[in-house]
């Protein structure tokens, strides 16, 4: 019998829209002679949709192709039953009147950012009892907050590039101050991002005090949590990390610029294919530099106690040569432009593979955790 596996995308967040992209990745390449994927959207007001309205959100080819294939969805509200001892996790979505039992084996949250890669969603799904792909609530918070993920970094020896961070309330009544202590700790140049968020949203870079200004602004537009980083003249190095108690590493790969006077990929760059940059696995380094970017992201990944998939990036300065960790990504993007399915894809496991791996380390994880006693009787 074909395991059921509700893919959630979309969601509240900035990268809304590269997770509708990440899903019609895994709704393409998903082994449907094993799995019957079932669409859960979630808007961006945070509203969840039924499995039909759902299919709505992707692309007309895919709609069809998904329908084809899971031809009974609803498209009255749902619940997922989940653990009984909750009474279940009823997830109101659609406009219909009929009230579906949808019965899943697992849970895909394919959720970028805030509400969705913080852990948010995780717990919703603990809570549930339902089994999902991915870190669990604390690795998740974790690899989120990119503050807090320095500060496990440092705690496990790993090096990085000199940052600093602030609060936007801080901004909002002291903006002078907070320019002049960027530019005493740090100077410029400088990346400015919310600590929150990922695929490059909010993120600029600063030369002088007025950019500066522009950057925080513009961050703080997405988090009330500011980080800001020293600019560096190095490469961009990612290493994918797939596994539970024993996890792997691909090969890493590198983006590569063709357009010198691009200081960095910003959202556009990365996503809207315009042929500036080009993702090459194996990345073009030394053996040894190899080995020690594989190792470590499993030491990354064990530092913030991760489990079913990471990807992990990495800045190597041309100038030094020094190999410094930059941050993790605990639901890296999945999309056709994604580095993570590249990575693996050239270290011998194609993406439908993969997906195959990640149900069963959140089978795996699920049954591991329900060891767990509850109760002192």
């Amino acid at each position: 019998m074909k395991k059921r596996v509700g893919v959630i995308f979309g969601g509240r967040s900035g990268e809304h829209e590269i997770s509708i992209r990440s899903a019609r990745t895994v709704f393409q390449q998903i082994d449907k002679q094993k799995y019957e994927p079932i669409p859960i959207a979630i808007g961006p007001d945070g509203r969840w949709l039924s499995p039909a309205s759902s299919l709505e959100l992707l692309p007309e080819p895919d709609r069809r192709a998904l329908s084809e294939t899971v031809p009974s969805l609803s498209d009255g509200p749902v619940v997922l039953p989940g653990d009984t001892s909750y009474g279940g996790l009823a997830l109101v979505g659609g406009l219909g009147s009929a009230r579906e039992q949808v019965s899943l084996d697992v849970v895909f949250p394919v959720l970028h950012g805030t509400f969705g890669e913080d852990g948010t969603i995780q717990g919703l799904l603990e809570m549930a009892g339902l089994p999902y792909v991915g870190c669990g609530v604390l690795a998740s918070s974790c690899g989120m907050d990119k503050v807090v993920m320095k500060t496990l970094f440092k705690e496990a020896g790993l090096p990085m590039c000199r940052h600093m961070w602030l609060l936007r309330s801080e901004w909002e009544s002291d903006a002078a101050a907070t320019v002049l202590r960027i530019e005493a700790e740090l100077g410029y140049p400088c990346f400015i991002k919310p600590a929150n968020l990922g695929s490059s949203v909010g993120v600029s870079r600063a030369d002088d005090g007025a950019s500066l200004s522009q950057a925080i602004q513009m961050a703080a537009q997405y988090d009330r949590k500011i980080i800001v980083e020293e600019a560096l003249d190095m490469r961009e190095i990612e290493c994918a990390v797939l596994g539970n108690g024993r996890p792997q590493a691909s090969l890493p790969g590198e983006y590569i610029i063709r357009n010198e006077d691009k200081k960095f990929l910003d959202y556009t760059e990365k996503y809207s294919g315009t042929g500036n940059n080009e993702f090459v696995v194996p990345a073009p380094i030394a053996e040894d530099v190899s080995d020690r970017i594989r190792e470590m992201s499993l030491r990354a990944f064990k530092a913030i106690d991760g489990s079913g998939l990471a990807r992990v990036d990495f800045f190597l300065r041309r100038d030094t040569g020094e190999l410094l960790i930059n941050e993790i990504n605990t639901m890296p993007g999945l999309t056709d432009a994604s580095g993570f399915p590249k990575m693996w894809a050239a270290s011998g496991k194609p993406f439908p593979q993969v997906i195959d791996e990640l149900i069963s380390l959140a089978l795996e994880r699920s049954e591991d955790r329900a060891r767990n006693k509850t109760s002192l009787i």
